[in-house]
């Protein structure tokens, strides 16, 4: 007797069920995706106990008919694509077709659907039909999930707590509406409202809707184009950043992706704006030819692959940085209290009324009837960068130079600023074609294990590039010479030393334009007054004019401000000179 047979299809739908249905919001995704391919401008999901116990989608999409809505739980069969062709050309969320048999193998399913003429209602129970026949005729589709994992006690097990998949499930809606504004998300969880968005095709008054006025106001508008690839969307400045990546959105031709080299490629537009550790609010629409991507690399249709990614990697790197670079100004120390908030928030819906037309939302019979009040739409400025003039009152603490000018008072951190001034001469250094070495009067040993030579000797060249006089000197040793002329006066040793660790730290070979960079971070830091350093007033008065002839006086290099400011309204309002 033959030992290879074909598994039943009931089977094989279990076994493809571990990889498109992981967890609750797994199911969410596949039945919204479904939705939004058929071309549904509202959607509404319905979950109890966080979707373990019942997922329930209802949408005004174009529907099925009797024979599509038998066919669509028959694993393969899908209305997105038909030959080999269609691959290269996917404009839809779903393709594969092996979603909904996947979800019927491992759940309870209640399905009610038109196509605008007759009604379907079917009932699938393990990926068994159980009940099918003709339904009401409103034209959309009710598709109804319980008992997630009931026949399936392992998979069951690993499902988190009701907290927890609420909260993915919660994200990925938000991702979702972001994702494609023209569309209504409303998510209830056990009879109460979670989340709403108008639909009105605004992204960046869906941001507002999601993630509320403190972050919508602080948010920048990207927008560029190549040959290639199109980009449009909003990052925020660095002083809303987050302390991991999940707030970085990105969309290709409308699906969300997880992809790390876009990721990188963001975060490396952000460099010295902020913290390593900090991550920035991004939500980015990427569109390009369907020829040169492929999504189909895993069954949840995350991943990506994307031909001309360097291409990519430039335009995202620039359009990022030039919109930072042109946006950032002095932050207003007052901007957070709640007070002010409120002014802004009114002074919002003034420009919007004066400004904007109405939104009247369209509402889906019956189902979606939960009502929210409509929240403030968002207008952003974005004001061209400005050269400060400021003259310095004052020392605080040792730490903070107190300057004025004539619309208002500023605290400057003396050694951020300076790391400011410092970094971007030692950039200049870095950069210049023509190198100037200076010779040592007492050559600099450095002593290095094995694995550690190793690495600086791969990094040979580079290091006379930069103006070292650079020789090999016994077993795992080398003699510095020389150094370039840049180096601060009296730290040369400590200098070199630390540009030794930094490639001793890597764990590859070095990037050049990245490694001169984190010289040019790690010297200026070291170069730099410190806090508790009483400078004279002659002093403040220089470092001040440095930093305002910086290309970017508002950050040190690590991310950190070096200026605050208090207008001369905020002085006014804090002693009630004015009142409103």
């Amino acid at each position: 007797m033959s030992k290879i047979r074909v598994m039943s299809e009931t089977l094989a739908n279990k076994i493809a069920a571990g990889e498109v249905v992981e967890k609750c919001s797994s199911v969410v995704k596949e039945l919204c995706e479904n939705s939004i391919d058929a071309h549904a401008k509202n959607i509404l999901i319905q979950l109890e106990e966080g979707g373990k116990k019942k997922i329930r989608v209802i949408d005004d999409g174009d529907g099925m008919n009797e024979e599509d809505a038998i066919l669509a739980f028959q694993r393969h069969a899908t209305s997105k694509i038909y030959k080999d062709d269609d691959l290269f050309f996917i404009d839809t969320l779903g393709f594969r077709g092996e979603a909904l048999p996947s979800i019927a193998s491992v759940s309870k399913v209640e399905l009610k659907t038109s196509d605008g003429e007759v009604g379907t209602h079917l009932i699938i129970e393990g990926g068994k039909r159980v009940l099918l026949e003709k339904t009401d005729a409103r034209k959309g589709t009710n598709i109804q999930i319980t008992n997630l994992f009931y026949n399936t006690p392992a998979r069951l097990k690993y499902l988190k707590s009701e907290q927890t998949e609420l909260a993915n499930c919660v994200s990925l809606i938000e991702k979702l509406a972001l994702s494609h504004a023209e569309v209504s998300f409303t998510l209830s969880h056990d009879n109460r409202l979670v989340l709403k968005t108008s639909g009105s095709g605004d992204l960046l008054k869906t941001i507002h809707e999601i993630y509320g006025l403190q972050v919508s106001s602080k948010m920048l508008l990207v927008k560029a184009s190549n040959d290639d690839f199109d980009l449009f969307g909003y990052v925020c400045k660095p002083e809303i950043l987050k302390s991991n990546r999940n707030h970085m959105i990105v969309m290709v031709n409308d699906r969300i992706v997880k992809n790390y080299d876009i990721n990188k490629a963001i975060n490396d537009a952000y460099y010295t704006y902020k913290p390593d550790i900090k991550f920035p609010i991004v939500v980015l629409k990427i569109n390009t030819d369907p020829t040169l991507i492929d999504v189909n690399i895993h069954p949840t249709k995350q991943d990506i692959k994307i031909t001309k990614m360097d291409v990519l990697t430039d335009l995202l790197i620039k359009t990022i940085k030039d919109a930072l670079y042109k946006a950032l100004l002095v932050p207003d120390a007052l901007l957070r209290t709640p007070e002010v908030q409120s002014a802004t928030k009114e002074v919002v819906e003034q420009i919007v009324a004066e400004q904007e037309e109405a939104y009247v939302p369209t509402v889906v019979q019956t189902e979606f009837n939960l009502k929210e009040e409509p929240k403030e739409d968002i207008v952003i400025e974005n004001p061209e960068m400005k050269e400060l003039v400021l003259y310095p009152v004052g020392l605080a603490h040792g730490t903070y130079i107190i300057a004025e000018n004539e619309s208002g008072i500023y605290i400057i951190d003396q050694h951020a600023a300076q790391e400011r001034v410092n970094y971007e001469r030692n950039m200049a250094a870095l950069r210049a074609k023509e190198v100037h070495t200076t010779k040592l009067l007492f050559p600099i040993t450095i002593e290095l294990s094995g694995s550690e030579f190793l690495k600086v000797k791969n990094e040979e060249d580079h290091l006379r590039d930069l103006g070292f006089d650079i020789e090999e000197f016994g077993l795992n040793t080398f003699i510095i010479k020389g150094h370039p002329t840049w180096l601060r006066e009296g730290y040369e040793e400590e200098s070199i030393r630390r540009i030794i660790d930094l490639i001793v730290g890597g764990i590859s070979k070095i990037d050049p334009v990245k490694f001169n960079e984190a010289v040019a971070i790690t010297l200026a830091c070291k170069m730099s007054i410190k806090a508790n350093m009483h400078i004279s007033h002659e002093a403040q008065e220089e470092l001040l004019k440095e930093l305002c002839a910086c290309d970017n006086p508002y950050n040190c290099p690590h991310g950190r401000p070096t200026i605050i400011k208090f207008s001369n309204y905020d002085l006014e309002r804090m002693f009630k000179r004015v009142m409103n």
